[in-house]
């Protein structure tokens, strides 16, 4: 399937829990048709403790999403109009 987005684009979400939700996309995998998005499905993931982190930490981090749930920013404020 051919992705209409590329690194950098803005896009918003238009269906899911985070619908309307603007963001810039910080990677794309076309295999697997999925974005990973800037501030949207952000997951909590829980890190071992390690020399880098002799406590262990909580980490927030994206995960990505599904390519058809978001739309190109300029295509979703034409659309608007």
């Amino acid at each position: 399937m051919k992705s209409f987005v590329k690194k950098g684009d803005e896009v918003v979400v238009i269906s899911g829990s985070s619908k309307g939700t603007r963001g810039k996309v910080l990677q794309v995998f076309p295999k697997k048709e999925r974005v990973l998005v800037e501030g949207v499905n952000v997951r909590k993931h829980h890190e071992r403790k390690s020399e880098k982190n002799p406590d262990g930490a909580i980490v927030e981090r994206e995960a990505p999403i599904h390519i058809s749930n978001v739309m190109p920013a300029g295509r979703f404020d034409a659309k608007k109009k």
